[in-house]
C-alpha cells in the first residue's frame, strides 16, 4: 500500500514540473527568440518482487516486476527556428541559419527531425547545428543568444535588451560611431559605413554543434560549460547563416500545443491526487477501525 502511496506523489511532482514547464513556454509566446522547452519524464528502474518462506519445494518464487513510479528527468530546448517578422528597427536583428551536415555513412545530406535531432543506422545521434548571437555579461563571461532585439547605449555601445553587451567576431563590443538611423549591417554581420559602404566590425555570431549541451541562464540567454564538448566555433563563409537586419526572430512556442500539455498534465496531476486520497482513506480505516477490533 505504501508502495503505490509513493508512486501516486511522485506522478504528482512529474506533472507539476510538466505544467511550471506548460505555463513557463506560453508566458513567453510574445518573447523574441524564445527556444520553447518540453519536460522529459522517466520511470524509475523495475523492481522484482519474489515471495519468500513458501513451500519447502520453492522456498523462493517470483511474483514479478513492479514499476515504482516516475520522474521529471529533464527539460529540453527545441531550437528549431522561429518565424522571422520585418522590424522598423535598425538595431534588430535576426539569424537566419539552415545548417547542412553529411551523413558519414552513406555520404547523404542528412534530414533531422522536428527537433533537430538524427540516429544513424548504428545509433549515432547527430544534432543539427545552431547560430546564435555572442555576447557578453555584466561578469565578462561570453553567452549566447537568439534575441536580436538589440539597443544603442548613451556611450554607443551595442546591447541586448537585458543589457549584456554584443561582441563583435573578435570578442570586443560592437561600438557604434555615427547615429542610430545610419547603422547598416549586411547578411555576413558587417557594419557598414554610412558613406562609404567599407566594411567595418562583424557582429559576432557562432555556431554551436551540440546545442542540447547549452544551459540556459534566463532572460533568453545561454551558457556553455565545455566550448570545445559542444563545438562551439566562429562563423564562417561556407556556414549556412544569415544575419538579417531590421528582422526579428519570434518564439518558437506552439500555444495551441502547449495548452493542451498544461491541460493533460493538470488532469494527470488530479488523477494521481484521487490516488493519494483513496490511500489516505484506506490507512485511516486500517489504523483507527481494523486496528480497533
Amino acid at each position: 500500500m505504501i508502495r503505490g502511496l509513493y508512486t501516486a506523489a511522485a506522478g504528482m511532482l512529474t506533472q507539476e514540473n510538466r505544467h511550471d514547464t506548460a505555463v513557463q513556454n506560453l508566458a513567453n509566446v510574445n518573447t523574441p527568440g524564445y527556444k520553447q522547452v518540453n519536460s522529459v519524464s522517466r520511470s524509475f528502474p523495475e523492481m522484482l518482487i519474489t515471495m519468500l518462506g513458501g513451500n519447502s519445494d520453492a522456498p523462493v518464487s517470483t511474483i514479478g516486476k513492479l514499476n515504482t513510479g516516475v520522474f521529471a528527468e529533464e527539460a529540453l530546448s527545441m531550437y528549431q527556428q522561429g518565424v522571422i517578422k520585418a522590424s522598423s528597427k535598425p538595431t534588430d536583428f535576426a539569424l537566419v541559419s539552415d545548417m547542412e551536415m553529411t551523413d558519414p555513412a552513406t555520404g547523404q545530406n542528412i534530414t533531422f527531425d522536428g527537433s533537430g535531432k538524427f540516429v544513424s543506422a548504428n545509433g549515432d545521434v547527430i544534432y543539427k547545428p545552431e547560430a546564435f548571437f555572442t555576447i557578453e555579461d555584466q561578469d565578462g563571461q561570453t553567452r549566447y543568444t537568439k534575441d536580436g532585439n538589440f539597443k544603442v547605449s548613451t556611450d554607443g555601445r551595442l546591447l541586448t535588451s537585458t543589457g549584456y553587451q554584443v561582441l563583435d567576431a573578435n570578442n570586443n563590443p560592437i561600438v557604434l560611431t555615427g547615429p542610430v538611423d545610419s547603422f547598416k549591417v549586411d547578411e555576413q554581420g558587417y557594419v557598414l559605413d554610412p558613406a562609404t559602404g567599407a566594411r567595418g566590425q562583424q557582429i559576432g555570431v557562432s555556431v554551436v554543434g551540440q546545442p542540447y549541451q547549452m544551459v540556459r541562464d534566463g532572460e533568453g540567454v545561454f551558457r556553455v560549460d565545455d566550448p570545445q564538448g559542444a563545438g562551439v566555433r566562429a562563423f564562417g563563409g561556407a556556414d549556412r547563416v544569415e544575419v538579417r537586419q531590421n528582422n526579428i526572430e519570434s518564439s518558437n512556442v506552439n500555444a495551441s500545443e502547449v495548452v493542451v500539455d498544461m491541460n493533460t498534465a493538470l488532469r494527470a496531476y488530479e488523477a494521481n491526487q484521487k490516488v493519494i486520497q483513496f490511500y489516505d482513506k484506506s490507512l485511516d480505516k486500517a489504523v483507527n477501525e481494523v486496528g480497533r477490533v
